[in-house]
């Protein structure tokens, strides 16, 4: 028997642990409380040896021998040789006929799944072999807090100064369920006096004892973002300087949110575009170059950020304001009373989260999916950062912010793709500023080219860990498309109900039978400069690979194994951490982790302005109006679309248990929620008959759900919170499996109603109905991904 430390990569918390080993076998794990995390644990963690021992995994490779659709797919036992070259005689068989594009490489998230370890490289196998498409479910995930908020702030939203900060605002998300270490850290500066702020349907984690509980109605959180900034300008809860140095706030814009007003002017570099602010002392506009980050003549002492004008601007009268003033009566359109209405937030406590916010700081926050899945998530998030500029504490101490980390070699390949490859990213036309610009693909744009061949054919899926069938919305298109592929390979530790319309399994080893390396776990300057490298404790179960693995010996059968390091997964690993200074054999001998110290000019978020598109955080984005979009938060007709069949909100929430269609057949995790549940609140329950227990079904205009009721009053009257992901059987606690189309949540969602930047689904906010069932429903014969549906 022996213990490792590393830390648990089953989710973006990544908090130490302890292994212990008896025999080959792993039998506990158990947090470490001297890693940055903390001591943070949750029970997924807990039942890793479950998981790694279960008798459901994936041992050896299985090629399919039946027609897709089959109750039997005929899965034959292969060699790891036979599949390999078959994988890569096949995709480099479908670039011959339809170019490399035509291939598509699809990722789980690296946020709550081990597939982390491999993310990069899998990128890299992509653009290696010259294809700009990966499947990946990222504008449902981490797109708006990671990359979308770069419209605002240049970069990510950074994280919370938790030892710092005076109040945090935490806006759909629950880190007791999705983030351990953070919801410890949040804990720990409550303890110390800081103020808490959630805004959520649900009063779940720690917005049970927060100061401000939020029941924002699923779909209208932008609308109350933009309440709650109102007030704060109203009031003069604002911080003006920040507005006026740090933003462009203070840009002259056409009226009704056209283009900025600028000119071409001369600064000591040649011709370039400026823009004009008003100068309230001097009465005169004066021009800032937003390249070079400063005033091309005096700078104004109070730039103005409220006044009307009108400008001779190339010889005729333009109406114009600052943006902030644009912003500021956009707000306005929502006084408490009116979004007390829409949003279901009484107006006086709208009024008094903004005097909480102004009065509390530092202001800290963060957002995530209860955001990112709605039909105007773009927006939303922007209605938030911008309320959030207005503490003026983005980049200071205390507020969110980016503390430096171990630097990594990049290794996601981008620079291997071909001059304009990436602008052949499937939806990249429709969207440019959302995911496509990073080459990630949605499952709307993947079936209609597989099926439609538009923009372009596509023949071939080499997928890490997906299961869109149950992680997507309701795209009847989907089944056909898997099907219609000339080849589908999958890569897994359990076959999932997508898996099996796949024409190949590959086994993957779990993470507690391979390396990874962390740097940094996002939390204060000693977890964000924390570099880790995580060892094997056991070895691969069965024929098993590591996600890094596979690809490298694909990349070799497909003449790639030069950007591959010849096949040398320790070369890899030394090229990753180079740029750290530190050995790998140093960090092999210190599994618990090393602090990588950097220089001060390397650090902080105070420096990030230098970072945004204007030199300035871009309160006005110029990059959503050059996209056809809103460059201020608009929600026109952004109210539900609720009717009479459809009178409630529909939402859905995290597990503690479970993370998307993962681990429900581990009986530890199964045994503290046995069946699919929905949350009703009491009052709601009573009006339709229902009783704490009966079976009910969910339905929408696309589809329904079975569910368990669940009645609390700590949900808002009118909203429906479901679970998804649920399919999988328990045997070992007689528990039954759950047909695709019987009680999975996201059959409920129109994959069609999605927002325009970022193609973001409506998981949330979508209008619904809720029944008691008058009897319960049968099992299904579906109990583990065993069984095909038709095509």
């Amino acid at each position: 028997m022996h213990e490792v430390r590393s830390y648990c990569p089953l989710c973006i918390s990544k908090c130490g642990t302890i292994s212990t080993v008896d025999g080959g076998r792993l039998v506990e794990v158990r947090p470490d409380p001297s890693h940055p995390t903390a001591g943070s644990f949750c029970a997924k963690g807990r039942a890793a040896p479950e998981l790694v021992h279960s008798d459901r995994r994936l041992q050896v490779p299985l090629m399919r021998t039946r027609p897709k659709g089959d109750a039997d797919p005929g899965w034959r036992r292969v060699s790891w040789d036979e599949a390999l070259d078959f994988t890569a005689s096949r995709l480099g068989a479908a670039t011959e006929q339809h170019g490399a594009e035509s291939v598509v490489f699809g990722v789980t998230t690296p946020s709550g799944t081990a597939v982390a370890d491999g993310f990069g490289w899998i990128h890299r196998l992509a653009h290696a072999f010259g294809s700009p498409n990966v499947l990946f479910a990222t504008e449902n995930c981490n797109w708006h807090k990671d990359f979308a908020s770069a419209l605002t702030f240049g970069s990510s939203i950074g994280v919370p100064d938790f030892e710092e900060t005076g109040c945090m605002l935490f806006w759909g998300f629950n880190p007791s369920v999705s983030w351990p270490a953070y919801a410890k850290a949040a804990t720990r500066a409550r303890r110390r006096g800081a103020r808490l702020i959630v805004v959520d349907p649900r009063r779940a984690g720690l917005a049970a004892s927060a100061d401000q509980w939020l029941p924002v109605r699923a779909g209208t959180d932008g609308i109350l973002a933009m309440a709650i900034a109102g007030c704060m300008i109203e009031h003069g809860w604002y911080d003006q300087d920040f507005i006026r140095r740090r933003t462009n706030g203070p840009m002259l814009v056409r009226e009704n949110a056209g283009e900025a007003i600028s000119v071409e002017a001369s600064t000591p570099i040649g011709q370039r575009r400026a823009l004009m602010v008003w100068d309230a002392q001097r009465r005169r506009a004066v021009a800032y170059d937003p390249v070079g980050g400063e005033y091309l003549e005096e700078a104004p002492e109070e730039p103005a950020l409220f006044a009307d004008l009108t400008l001779q601007h190339q010889g005729q009268p333009v109406r114009c304001s600052p943006a902030f003033q644009q912003f500021a009566d956009l707000c306005a359109q929502y006084p408490p009373e009116r979004a007390a209405a829409i949003c279901g937030v009484p107006a006086d406590q709208i009024l008094e989260t903004a005097r909480l916010l102004h009065q509390a700081g530092p202001v800290s926050f963060f957002h995530w999916a209860g955001i990112c899945q709605q039909a105007d998530a773009t927006q939303t998030g922007r209605a938030i950062s911008l309320l959030y500029l207005l503490t003026g504490c983005f980049g200071s101490v205390g507020g969110n912010r980016h503390f430096p980390s171990a630097p990594l070699n990049d290794i996601m390949g981008f620079d291997l793709l071909a001059t304009g490859c990436l602008e052949q990213t499937l939806g990249w036309s429709e969207r440019p500023v959302g995911p496509p610009a990073k080459g990630w693909v949605n499952s709307n744009d993947f079936a209609n080219a597989v099926l439609h061949e538009e923009p372009y054919a596509v023949k071939g899926l080499l997928s890490f860990g997906a299961n869109p069938l149950l992680t997507k919305p309701n795209i009847p298109e989907l089944v056909p498309a898997l099907c219609a592929l000339d080849v589908y390979v999958h890569c897994d530790l359990f076959m999932n109900p997508t898996a099996a319309y796949a024409d190949l399994v590959l086994p993957v080893a779990s993470p507690w039978e391979r390396e990874g390396v962390s740097a940094g776990v996002q939390l204060g300057a000693r977890g964000s400069a924390w570099l880790q490298l995580r060892q094997a404790v056991i070895p691969p179960q069965g024929e098993s690979r590591s996600d890094t693995a596979i690809v490298f010996e694909l990349a070799k059968r497909l003449g790639l194994g030069d950007r591959f390091f010849d096949g040398d997964q320790r070369k890899a690993l030394r090229h990753l951490v180079a740029p750290t200074g530190i050995a790998l054999e140093t960090l092999e001998a210190h599994p618990e982790g090393l602090r990588v110290d950097r220089s001060p000019d390397q650090s902080d978020a105070l420096k990030r302005p230098s970072d945004a598109p204007q030199r300035r955080f871009d309160l006005y984005s110029e990059s959503l109006l050059r996209a056809g979009e809103a460059p201020l938060p608009r929600f026109d007709g952004a109210e539900l679309r609720l009717s009479e069949r459809f009178p409630l909100r529909l939402t859905t929430a995290k597990s503690s248990f479970f993370c998307h269609s993962q681990h429900h057949a581990l009986a530890t995790l199964r045994a503290k929620s046995t069946e699919p549940g929905v949350e009703l609140h009491p009052e709601l329950a009573r009006r339709r008959g229902i009783e704490n227990g009966d079976w009910v079904r969910i339905e929408t205009a696309v589809g329904s759900m079975r569910a368990r009721a669940r009645l609390t009053s700590r949900i808002s009257a009118d909203t429906v919170c479901a679970q998804y992901g649920w399919w999988e059987s328990c045997p070992a606690l007689d528990l039954p499996g759950y047909a695709i189309d019987q009680s999975n949540y996201n059959r409920l969602i129109a994959g069609t109603h999605a927002d325009r930047s970022s193609g973001s689904s409506a998981m949330r906010g979508y209008p619904c109905s809720v029944e008691r069932e008058s009897v319960d429903p049968a099992p299904s014969a579906c109990l583990s991904g065993e069984t095909s549906w038709a095509c």
